[in-house]
């Protein structure tokens, strides 16, 4: 069985902070559950799985809990919307519930923070993952494409076509230098 560590980079290699490198695991186990054993080992090592699934698993789920969290925000916002008008709404009563009010707005206010920060977090996360999303399949094409040019050269080659040998290798040779 080939090694998957060829196919992996250390998630410690992506410039994350330690507190989103955390995140990472937690949710490449969370959407590992339901992606690919090598995604899984992978995960569990610390490392990234540059396979195009095993990314747009990743992927997907980071967009739905970027979601859950923006749902979450918007409800807490109305929420604190709420507490602060019936602030207003009980002004005989201020005196006696403010602190109890203030508390709750505070607290609000605090997970409000929280989520955006794990927002912009999974964000910067989700931003890498589909660089390498990207990288990942750009590659694969690269690949499909060369084994098609060489399949189809050895293919012409087999062919006898003998008077485009030094065209078709003068062209080939210009191809591949980067």
């Amino acid at each position: 069985m080939p090694s998957t560590e060829a196919n992996t980079v250390e998630d410690t290699q992506l410039g994350l902070t330690d507190e989103e490198i955390n995140l990472l695991r937690y949710h490449q186990a969370q959407a590992g559950s339901s992606s690919s054993r090598a995604a899984s080992r992978a995960s569990s090592q610390g490392r990234l799985l540059l396979d195009s699934s095993s990314l747009a698993a990743l992927a997907r789920h980071l967009d739905r809990l970027m979601q859950q969290i923006q749902q979450r925000i918007e409800y807490l916002s109305e929420q604190s919307s709420v507490v602060t008008m019936q602030q207003y709404d009980h002004a005989g009563n201020l005196v006696d519930n403010a602190d109890a009010e203030i508390a709750r707005f505070q607290a609000i206010m605090a997970q409000i923070d929280e989520l955006e920060l794990d927002f912009d977090r999974i964000a910067h996360i989700r931003d890498i993952v589909r660089d390498y999303r990207q990288r990942v399949e750009n590659l694969e094409r690269e690949f499909e494409n060369s084994s098609r040019r060489d399949h189809h050269h050895s293919h012409r080659h087999s062919h006898g076509h003998g008077h485009s040998h030094r065209q078709e290798g003068a062209s080939s040779g210009r191809r591949h230098r980067h």
